[in-house]
């Protein structure tokens, strides 16, 4: 019976060892700055051999019975097995495996553990681009890819999505609105300064005209084509009626003419033959 407990004893423990091995530990880090990877297994006796590997780079710094077997520059293994890091750069980023053999060469523990190194962010700049009616805001930092993009207006966040533009409708437009946005990553952070985006009326496609706008002078030429043609239906419209009175006075002398042409003449009476016709009448 107490062999049996003594080999469920044996199964649990080796249950409890894989469940140990596979666990992988995750942590964000910033460029430049120290750290180190705990080692899991305590009390670790300084003849033990601990060996860790850099899984991206082949990376191998190893311990034994207290001294460095292998040594990679910016590591440390500490006392207790730990990893140090001096100052951690981009390439640092990866998986880091660990083992530990006592002096019989049995293993007594592995692992896998993991950090992700970061650059700062750097401080993004806001650019404007008005385009055929369309205003269009583009946050500028630097072509990185492992920074997230927020917009806001008057500090009050407006986008989450991770999308360097942002598309602005005429309304926003006019509101006149100062707008900022934010690069971030899991260890740093920074805001563009706010620009203000207001009603441009973009670049010039008409000319300038005698020093008036193109449409202005159009309105200025149209109402004098107008008002010249209107002057000019008037002269028109008197030399017209002008015309008529002269046909008519022409006419009305033409008809008085042939009037005083068709009267009958005067008769003629001798004065003699009228003497002779009084004494007869006497």
């Amino acid at each position: 019976m107490s062999c049996q407990h003594s080999l469920l004893f044996l199964f649990l423990s080796g249950f409890i060892t894989v469940i140990t091995v596979s666990e992988i530990y995750k942590t964000d880090l910033l460029e430049g700055t120290s750290c180190t990877i705990k080692l899991q297994t305590r009390n670790t006796d300084k003849s033990y051999e601990i060996k860790w590997t850099h899984l991206s780079s082949d990376v191998v710094i190893q311990r034994k019975n207290g001294k460095i077997r292998k040594n990679t520059p910016g590591l440390t293994i500490e006392e207790d097995g730990s990893l140090t890091f001096e100052s951690v750069s981009l390439k640092n980023s990866g998986r880091y495996t660990y083992t530990v053999f006592n002096n019989d060469g049995t293993q007594l523990d592995a692992g896998e553990k993991e950090i992700k190194v970061y650059a700062n962010a750097p401080k993004p700049t806001v650019k404007i681009n008005n385009k055929d009616g369309i205003t269009t805001l583009t946050c500028d930092f630097r072509h990185r890819t492992d920074l997230t993009v927020s917009w806001y207006k008057e500090d009050n966040i407006i986008q989450y999505e991770n999308n360097p533009k942002l598309l602005l409708t005429s309304a926003q437009v006019q509101e006149n609105k100062p707008y900022s946005c934010s690069v971030s990553n899991p260890v740093s952070k920074e805001q563009s300064d706010s620009i203000t985006v207001s009603c441009d009326p973009g670049p010039r496609l008409l000319p300038i005209l005698f020093g008036f706008d193109f449409w202005v002078m159009v309105s200025i030429l149209a109402g004098s084509g107008a008002l010249l043609l209107l002057l000019l239906c008037v002269l028109i419209i008197c030399a017209c009626r002008s015309c008529r009175q002269s046909k008519q006075h022409q006419k009305d002398e033409k008809e008085f003419r042939l009037k005083n042409l068709q009267a009958p003449a005067p008769i003629k009476t001798d004065p003699d033959t009228v003497e002779t016709s009084l004494q007869l009448t006497t």
